[in-house]
């Protein structure tokens, strides 16, 4: 595809604590600097068989997982296509999906996020670029995370971008290069205590709000970042499972005061990963976290040198697709889409297969 000065992509993300998969259409212009507009967006909240089929797919066998690979990227087309259609949206340049993420194991040189982009295509009739993450693990990198390259051109005027997803992770400039890493399990930790309250989320943080913090958890939970915070690897499924899950399951304690120490130590490992400087900083908090009040009122505690923003719902809610569409323009362009001195790999890669461009 040419290089050109405007285009019009959609990204399509669906997080690790399966809230449903965002949809989000988007105008980009490049300028002196690149230039966005959110135009229309919408999350497709998942059926319960969705559901129930994501969670499973890590124990399938090969066939059956190449065969909900292709299922899946027929339902998210499906489901873009619809979009398109209820939206109105015309002269699209590409569809970018991100996918659901099924493995994510760098130490054995694979990351898998379900959703076969040939059928996101056949779905749609346009031009698709998916699977973000393998070329980096390939060239020994993390694959993860790749937003901060939007971070970088998007919201270039915030020092530290901040999302609370199911995992939270930080984006900022440190000496001319782009630095960027996995903190902590954050709304996949949130996520699944509401459950055991019969709840989908933690709505207005009214769970957590009525708990206190249990001393013996807190120190539990800091001792298995201990070797986080060290090596900062990308953080996965696998990791909450067999180092979190179990101490979430003590049934001693509430669920109210399990979610109220679990945002604790969301707040004080985000406050241990920001370097101390004297200077004032401007942080933009997004993600499922960012609407989360007794979680935002933890950070502003912690962080009293930080301005903390939460910016447009819009934003908080469909930043990840928005990145995604625009590291999708970056792939149509042949231009860098992941850093090295982000993910770590042995160099800068254009990333992203592409399907009927």
């Amino acid at each position: 595809m040419k290089p050109k000065p405007i285009y019009k992509a959609i990204g399509m993300m669906s997080g690790t604590s399966m809230d449903g998969l965002d949809i989000a259409c988007c105008r980009f212009i490049k300028r002196r600097r690149w230039e966005f507009e959110i135009q229309t967006a919408v999350t497709v909240k998942y059926p319960t068989a969705w559901k129930e089929k994501l969670a499973v797919a890590p124990i399938l066998s090969g066939e059956e997982l190449l065969a909900l690979d292709a299922e899946y990227g027929k339902f998210i087309g499906d489901r873009c296509r619809e979009f398109i259609q209820r939206r109105k949206i015309r002269n699209l340049d590409l569809v970018a999906s991100h996918g659901h993420t099924i493995f994510h194991q760098v130490q054995r040189g694979l990351t898998f996020q379900l959703g076969n982009g040939h059928a996101i295509h056949a779905a749609t009739g346009i031009p698709v670029v998916y699977d973000f993450r393998s070329l980096d693990v390939a060239l020994q990198g993390q694959g993860a995370p790749l937003v901060p390259m939007g971070d970088r051109h998007l919201f270039g005027k915030y020092d530290v971008c901040l999302n609370l997803g199911g995992i939270a992770n930080l984006s900022m400039e440190k000496n001319g290069e782009r630095s960027a890493f996995d903190i902590c399990f954050a709304n996949m930790g949130l996520n699944y205590l509401a459950a055991k309250a019969k709840k989908e989320f933690d709505k207005d943080g009214s769970i957590a709000s009525r708990g206190k913090i249990k001393k013996s958890l807190l120190d539990k939970l800091s001792t298995v970042y201990e070797g986080i915070r060290k090596r900062r690897p990308a953080l996965g499924r696998e990791g909450f499972e067999s180092a979190l899950q179990r101490l979430l399951d003590d049934d001693s304690i509430s669920v109210e005061d399990r979610m109220r120490t679990f945002c604790e130590s969301i707040a004080k490992e985000i406050q241990r990963s920001i370097p101390s400087k004297k200077n004032k900083l401007r942080m933009m908090a997004t993600g499922g976290g960012a609407l989360n009040p007794v979680l935002i009122k933890l950070l502003r505690q912690k962080l009293e040198r930080i301005t903390i923003e939460i910016p447009p719902r819009q934003i908080i809610e469909f930043k990840e697709a928005l990145v995604f569409a625009f590291l999708g323009v970056l792939r149509v362009r042949g231009e860098v889409n992941v850093l090295k001195s982000v993910t770590r790999a042995s160099r800068d890669s254009c990333s992203g297969v592409v399907v009927g461009g």
